[in-house]
C-alpha cells in the first residue's frame, strides 16, 4: 500500500459580518457569490493521507460493475480511500441525479423524472456479498419525483441486501421524504438497524444552506418519529460546521437533537466543493472539535463523532459496534 500526504482542494471564505458581541455570523439577508470571496489560509491539520490499496482496487471494481453509484465519488468525500482501502463502501441508490439543489452539496441536480433502476436491489446485494461486509450504509439522492419519495424502492434494497446477507446490518442515510411519515415507516419495515436523516447545519442557516424544500424542524420530526415508530432502531444525524454558525446555536442543536431522541451525532469540517458553492466561513480546530464532541456526551448521546474529516457514514460500523449496541451479528 502507497501513502501520500497532499493538500485539499483549494477552499473560499465568504463574507464575515461581526454583531456587537463580536460574533462572526453570516448577516440574514445579504448574499455574495463566493467566486468574489478571498481564500482563507489553510490550516496545517487541513491536510489528509491518500491511501491507495489492493483492497481499494478490489471495492471500485465491485462498485463499477454492479453500476452502483457511491456517495464516495459523487460527493467527493475525503476520506473515499480510507474506507474503501478498509473494505466499506456508502452506496448512493436511485441514480446520481437529486432533485434538490442544496448550496453544500456537488451531487448533479435535475428531474429523473421517475426512473428507477429494476435491477438496483439485486446488483447492491450482490455487491455486499462480494465485499464481505458485516455492515454496509445505503444512502440516496432525494427523489420527489416519486409519489413516496423512493422509500418503497429503498426498502426493496434493503430486504434484498438482507435476503442475501443475513448477517450484514444495515444503516439508512436517508432523504426526508418531505416529511411523508408513511414513507418513514415503509423504510423503517425493511429491518434497517440505523435510521438515519442530516440536520446538515443549525436552524438560522438552513436556508439558504439546505433547498427550500428541506426543514431543520422536518428533519427533526422524521427522525423523532423513526424512533416512536422502531424504538429497537438507532437514529443518528449530522452537522457541517464552518457555514458561519455560533457555538451557542451548535449547543442548540444538540438540544434539539437529543429532545428528539436522536442517538448519534456526527460533526465534520465544511469544505466548499466548488466556488459557486455556498462560502466557507471558518476552519474549526482539532481543539474545537474535540470540545464539540464533550458537549454532545454530556448531553447523553450514545456517541458523539467529531473532527475535520468526519462525515455522516464515515467509518460507522467502527463507531456503533465499539459502543456494544449489538450490530454486526
Amino acid at each position: 500500500m502507497t501513502t501520500k500526504l497532499i493538500p485539499t482542494v483549494q477552499i473560499h471564505s465568504g463574507e464575515k459580518f461581526v454583531n456587537d458581541k463580536g460574533i462572526h455570523a453570516i448577516k440574514d439577508g445579504i448574499k455574495r457569490s463566493s467566486a468574489d470571496a478571498q481564500p482563507l489560509a489553510k490550516p496545517e491539520w487541513l491536510r489528509m493521507r491518500i491511501q491507495s490499496s489492493p483492497k481499494f482496487e478490489a471495492v471500485k471494481g465491485i462498485v463499477h460493475e454492479h453500476r452502483l453509484a457511491t456517495v464516495c465519488e459523487e460527493a467527493k468525500c475525503p476520506n473515499m480511500s480510507e474506507c474503501w482501502s478498509a473494505g466499506t463502501a456508502t452506496i448512493m441508490l436511485m441514480g446520481d441525479v437529486c432533485t434538490r439543489a442544496c448550496r453544500f452539496c456537488s451531487v448533479n441536480t435535475g428531474n429523473p423524472k421517475g426512473w428507477l433502476d429494476t435491477e438496483e436491489p439485486a446488483n447492491t446485494a450482490r455487491a455486499v456479498a462480494l465485499m464481505g461486509l458485516k455492515y454496509v450504509v445505503l444512502t440516496s439522492v432525494n427523489r420527489d419525483d416519486l409519489p413516496d419519495g423512493g422509500a418503497g424502492h429503498y426498502a426493496a434494497v434493503v430486504k434484498a441486501v438482507k435476503a442475501q446477507n443475513p448477517d450484514t446490518a444495515v444503516e439508512a442515510l436517508t432523504p426526508d421524504f418531505l416529511g411523508d411519515l408513511a414513507a418513514v415507516e415503509t423504510l423503517l419495515d425493511s429491518g434497517i438497524e440505523v435510521f438515519a436523516q442530516n440536520v446538515e447545519t443549525v436552524e438560522r442557516l438552513t436556508h439558504p444552506v439546505r433547498d427550500p424544500r428541506a426543514g431543520y424542524q422536518q428533519t427533526l420530526e422524521v427522525l423523532a418519529h423513526g424512533k416512536r415508530y422502531r424504538p429497537d432502531v438507532i437514529t443518528k444525524t449530522s452537522l457541517m460546521l464552518g457555514l458561519g454558525e455560533t457555538d451557542a446555536e451548535i449547543q442548540q442543536a444538540m438540544d434539539d437533537c437529543r429532545r428528539h431522541n436522536v442517538d448519534v451525532l456526527t460533526l465534520g469540517q465544511y469544505l466548499q466543493p466548488t466556488r459557486n458553492h455556498y462560502p466557507i466561513d471558518r476552519y474549526v480546530t482539532p481543539e474545537e472539535f474535540e470540545r464539540y464532541r464533550e458537549w454532545g456526551l454530556e448531553r447523553g448521546f450514545m456517541e458523539v463523532v467529531s473532527g475535520t474529516f468526519v462525515r455522516s457514514s464515515y467509518r460507522a460500523e467502527r463507531v456503533l459496534q465499539g459502543n456494544n449496541v449489538g450490530l454486526g451479528k
